[in-house]
């Protein structure tokens, strides 16, 4: 009668995954989850941003038609009365559950996390959440600080936990209660690690040994990097320990081994997170519910660690705009799983060592203002129409294509694109490329570059990455009307990902891009 939905929402996660070919990273339980489920290693946000990018899956439209673009205004309000991913599994009859950061909280979700649109009950936020920016970090002084890096003792936290541990607990109570209601539900779990402060148990350290941590491999600003593509990292800057180096602005650098104590605590983060995943997904298995539940494994965002000279999320590099994708579901990505049977058993990152391959791996590239059509589609719901191309007044659509055709099609034979296609747009055998955008105040680096507000953006930075390319465009924008000039082109990016992975060497000015041009503006 239709398949549960566990839906994960990872806060600023990277794919440094053991399942996406990290080799540092200790990351058992994902990589477990994403042996038994269809994995995409080319899936990319709509805006490196957490309100924005939220709002943006979780309604299945982009940031210019939502218009959040900040964390300021709520699009029921502000841009049109669209329903949600939850609201439309609600009323098709899902018990919708919300724990721990879903939607962004505070206005960009009505200061109720879209309570009662998008929830049949009001969401959790874990209480230990108002502490994540006191001082809670020992320093070498022995005083308390609000450090980026913070490695702690559990037990000396107020109230003794993290938000991270208390949203497990709440979101097994939930499924234990959902398993013997027995009602059909969707149950969305947002955790807040690895986002800063990078505060975590301290054990965690041990796996990640400060020798064995490198730099990233292009720690430097490159050298026809546009200003206006660069992000200060204000954040950053404004945590104690940070303050204390005493970094120049907007480029810093900052000092070798503080970037290695940065990308140290950023994957004992990761660590942290996997066990809070793995004792969710045990429970799903204890609870008798692996053999009917959809299990979707994202992040809302990436974030930079040292590349290009830059920290956090905040552009439209890779590293701030892919993101890990993965959707389990069982009989599909899995032979039938017999009820009662262990699909998930809780693995330890301190004593379980090697990886898992993932079950099926797409490298297409997608985005997550698909997840919206994609999950109604797996869960056997209509699948909402695409969006027309004025849709303002539309309650329901998406701007997103399912991507459930690809779960059958091996990689390697070209795809019909037969398979789930309705002779609507986007069913041809072109490329499929995702877009990614990021507003500026300003051609050079300010103190509100990151997250600058509506009414500040004069540039909006769209980008189009396919498998073989990102192309940026930096134009002209007025936030009174939102519209974008592309005759006004600010700077331009082009990077070749076959020689230039890391999109370090930028070859805008020295190539013709007409034919980019004409795609980006279709």
């Amino acid at each position: 009668d239709g398949m549960n939905v566990l839906f994960i929402v990872v806060d600023d996660l990277r794919p440094v995954l053991g399942c996406y070919g990290d080799k540092l990273v200790k990351s058992p339980n994902i990589d477990q989850l994403a042996s038994q489920s269809m994995v995409f290693s080319n899936a990319y946000a709509q805006q490196a941003l957490c309100a924005p990018s939220r709002v943006s899956f979780l309604t299945g439209r982009r940031p210019d038609t939502t218009r959040l673009y900040d964390f300021y205004s709520y699009w029921r309000v502000h841009a049109g009365n669209y329903s949600t991913m939850p609201q439309y599994f609600k009323e098709n009859g899902y018990v919708t559950l919300s724990v721990g950061k879903v939607f962004h909280p505070g206005v960009s979700s009505n200061y109720s996390d879209d309570y009662p649109y998008s929830w049949s009950i009001p969401p959790f936020h874990p209480s230990a959440e108002k502490h994540e920016n006191d001082k809670t970090c020992r320093g070498k002084d022995g005083k308390l600080h609000a450090n980026l890096v913070c490695p702690v003792n559990v037990t000396e936290m107020p109230g003794g936990t993290l938000p991270d541990i208390q949203s497990t607990e709440e979101a097994i109570h939930l499924l234990n209660v959902m398993k013997t209601t027995r009602q059909k539900f969707f149950l969305a779990v947002g955790y807040h690690k690895p986002h800063i402060p990078l505060r975590y148990p301290q054990e965690f350290l041990k796996l990640y040994p400060l020798e064995n941590i490198t730099l990233a491999p292009d720690p430097w600003v490159p050298k026809k990097l546009p200003s206006v593509a660069y992000n200060p990292w204000m954040d950053i800057r404004q945590r104690d320990d940070v303050e204390a180096l005493n970094v120049s602005f907007p480029y810093g650098p900052l000092p070798d081994d503080f970037q290695r104590r940065i990308r140290q605590s950023y994957y004992a983060a990761v660590s942290y997170l996997d066990v809070q995943v793995g004792l969710l997904l045990s429970a799903l298995d204890d609870a008798g519910l692996s053999n009917n539940t959809i299990v979707v494994f994202t992040a809302d965002h990436g974030w930079s660690l040292g590349e290009h000279g830059e920290w956090a999320k905040y552009s439209n590099f890779d590293v701030a705009t892919r993101v890990p994708l993965m959707f389990y579901v069982p009989g599909m990505t899995t032979s039938p799983v017999s009820q009662g049977a262990r699909v998930f058993p809780y693995l330890d990152p301190f004593s379980h060592f090697g990886g898992s391959v993932p079950q099926g791996q797409s490298k297409k590239v997608v985005e997550l203002v698909s997840l919206f059509p994609t999950l109604a589609e797996l869960a056997g719901l209509q699948v909402p129409p695409a969006c027309p191309e004025m849709s303002f007044g539309v309650v329901l659509c998406t701007e997103g294509r399912s991507i459930a055709h690809y779960f059958n099609t091996s990689e390697g034979k070209v795809e019909q694109g037969k398979e789930g296609c309705d002779g609507t747009e986007g069913c041809s055998n072109e490329e499929p490329v995702a877009l990614s955008q990021y507003p500026r105040p300003a051609d050079t680096p300010q103190w509100n570059s990151d997250k600058p507000r509506l009414k500040d953006i004069r540039i909006m930075g769209y980008s189009m990455r396919a498998i073989d390319y990102r192309y940026t465009l930096w134009v002209q924008f007025d936030p009174s009307n939102f519209s974008a000039d592309f005759k006004n082109v600010h700077a331009g990016e082009l990077y070749m990902m076959d020689n230039d992975p890391n999109q370090d060497y930028n070859i805008y000015n020295n190539t013709s891009h007409g034919w980019f041009f004409k795609k980006i503006i279709d």
